[in-house]
This record gives C-alpha cells, sequence and structure tokens, in this order.
C-alpha cells in the first residue's frame, strides 16, 4: 500500500495534502491531480513557482491465514479489550468472511447474531455462500485485495480494517459513502481478523471520529478535516450533529 503527502517547502504553515493509502495499481497521476487541484484551489498561498516536498509512504499489507502462527499470547493491547469492544472470531478457517458475516449480522440485528458471534455451526452455510457468490478463495489468506473485493460486494457498508488499537492506524477504509461501517481488527501476531464492536472502545478514547479516523475529548469541540461537503467533495463527519466550518468558510 503506498501514500503520498504533499506540503509547500515555501509556506510551511500550509497544512499538507494527504492521499489516502491504497494499492500501488491505484495510484496514478489523475488521482494526485484530482486530490491536489481540490486543494490548491482553495489555498491561494499556493502558487505554480512554489516548491512543493513529496513523501510516499509504504506499509507492507497483512494477509491472514485463519489463525496462522502459533503465539504463546496475544498483543495486550488487544487482550485489554478483546472482551468487550472487540469481538472474538473463533474461527480457524476463512477468519475475514466470517468477521464480515458477524459484523453485518450486528449491525442489522440478525437474529442469529449471537449464534454467530459465538462461532456456532449456523455460520458456516452463511460464509460458505457468501464465499461461492463473490468466488473469493481464502484458503492463501485474505489480504487487501480480498477485502476490495468484499467491499465490490457490500455496496452498502463501508469496510475500514484497523492495523492495531491507533485511531489512524487503517490499512483499508472502502471508498463509499454510507454511514454503515464494518469495523474490523487485524492482529498481526495471529494473523487473525476481528470485529470491532465498540470503536471508542477499543480505541481507548472518548471520540472518535468516522470523517476523518482522529480521537478527541469531544464531538462537539473536534474540528474535523473532512467536515465541508459544500467546500470540498467529501463526506462530514457523521458522528455528531454539530456542523463546524472549516477554516476557509468561518
Amino acid at each position: 500500500m503506498v501514500g503520498i503527502t504533499i506540503s509547500n517547502e515555501v509556506n510551511l504553515l500550509d497544512k499538507p495534502i494527504g492521499i489516502s493509502f491504497r494499492r500501488k495499481d491505484q495510484l496514478s497521476d489523475e488521482v494526485i491531480w484530482s486530490v491536489f487541484s481540490k486543494i490548491a484551489q482553495s489555498n491561494a498561498r499556493y502558487n505554480a513557482m512554489d516548491r512543493l516536498i513529496v513523501v510516499i509512504h509504504c506499509v507492507k499489507m497483512p494477509v491472514c491465514f485463519g489463525r496462522g502462527v502459533k503465539s504463546k499470547g496475544r498483543p495486550l493491547s488487544i487482550m485489554a479489550h478483546v472482551k468487550h469492544s472487540i469481538i472474538k472470531v473463533k474461527t480457524d478457517t476463512n477468519c475475514l468472511a466470517h468477521a464480515l458475516i458477524i459484523a453485518i449480522a450486528r449491525l442489522t440485528k440478525d437474529p442469529n447474531y449471537v449464534s454467530y458471534r459465538k462461532g456456532r455451526n449456523t455460520i458456516h452455510p452463511v460464509v460458505q455462500q457468501l464465499l461461492q457468490t463473490t468466488g473469493i478463495d481464502l484458503q492463501i489468506g485474505g489480504g487487501v485485495h480480498e477485502i476490495q473485493r468484499f467491499q465490490d460486494h457490500f455496496t452498502e457498508y463501508k469496510i475500514v480494517v484497523y492495523g492495531g488499537l491507533n485511531c489512524e492506524d487503517i490499512i483499508f477504509e472502502g471508498q463509499v459513502v454510507t454511514e454503515n461501517r464494518l469495523n474490523l481488527v487485524f492482529d498481526d501476531v495471529t494473523r487473525h481478523y476481528h470485529v470491532i464492536a465498540n470503536l471508542t472502545g477499543a480505541m481507548s478514547k472518548q471520540f472518535t471520529c468516522k470523517g476523518c479516523s482522529k480521537s478527541s475529548r469531544s464531538g462537539v469541540t473536534h474540528k474535523c478535516s473532512e467536515a465541508c461537503s459544500d467546500y470540498l467533495s467529501i463526506p462530514p463527519c457523521i458522528s455528531t450533529n454539530v456542523r463546524i466550518p472549516c477554516g476557509s468558510r468561518n
């Protein structure tokens, strides 16, 4: 996965322009120019002759093989929250598909949710039907490519996968506009996916913004960098009814 940060060397006070992480085949000159032009047009301090600093960020993406590598213990950061804020996926195979089914059942109040969560046999036919319908094979692992295919299938949900218990540690975020989020966390020790039932609890934060994925003490005082839908064609924060204009519209 590759992400890009563009900053102005001349005006260091300018906020850097960020291009979210994506597969390298999805990062084209059209994507970079589209994001840059939207921001640059709104900022008079960006001049044609300014020197820009471009920083490329690369991260290695996870590949899940069920429970995968045996370990004496799970990371303390996940163990501290797994009982309440994180739903442990109880399966040895196809944990990514199981996690998505459990997350959707919880969101839709499916009557089978409790049995799915407990890892009972009722979930296995549903998982197999999902894999057959999508044509996704998880026998060799479930990485970003497979998550994107699931996102293409579940267009009414936004899949967000965290690489740890940090609000900004996102390894995948579906590019769909919807309030229905499926939050998963990837355990890089056991190479296993789990479901985040409560994002603020899992991250040990008082408030987490679904718009910019940052934490704050309160949703009222939080100023989302993605908040102005009239200013940029990005959905505003949906986690609070308090609308705070962006800096250029005050």
